[in-house]
């Protein structure tokens, strides 16, 4: 039975009328029409799901909606714009990370919580901080350099 769920999302007061069980992640894409974040796994293990709620990162492949209800949902489209992207968004292009670029959402959202949390990490606090993380395209040294980059930006 569906039910009206209200939630912040990038900053905007959103109320959906679905099943309380429905995962996050398709609310987020079908409901409300965001073409990020993506569905990968369905099993919360790759992280292209990745949302933060209420700061944390999280995957919201295996988050009902329900337990949303009341936080504040940001996703990659909230982080920055084509117009003023986040220093991680910027350093991604610097370092020219994208192939097919399907993961980095995930790799993104996970690392701004982790920049945000400790401005400076250390080489090992960025592998662990991203650890989990999947990328089928094999981006995973363009993508430490990014993380890097933006933490000296910071």
């Amino acid at each position: 039975m569906a039910e009206r769920i209200a939630f912040e999302l990038n900053g905007e007061t959103r109320t959906v009328e679905v099943a309380p069980d429905t995962p996050l992640l398709y609310v987020l894409r079908n409901e409300l029409g965001l073409s990020n974040p993506h569905f990968g796994c369905g099993l919360a293990q790759c992280g292209a799901c990745t949302v933060h709620v209420d700061g944390a990162p999280t995957r919201s492949c295996s988050l009902p909606v329900s337990q949303a209800a009341g936080t504040k949902v940001m996703t990659l489209a909230g982080l920055g714009t084509p117009e003023h992207p986040h220093r991680l968004q910027a350093a991604f292009i610097a370092e020219q990370v994208p192939q097919c670029g399907y993961c980095l959402n995930g790799w993104i959202m996970t690392a701004a919580a982790l920049l945000r949390d400790t401005p400076h990490p250390s080489e090992q606090q960025i592998r662990d901080g991203l650890s989990g993380l999947k990328c089928r395209c094999g981006t995973h040294m363009a993508i430490l350099r990014a993380v890097r980059r933006a933490a000296q930006a910071a």
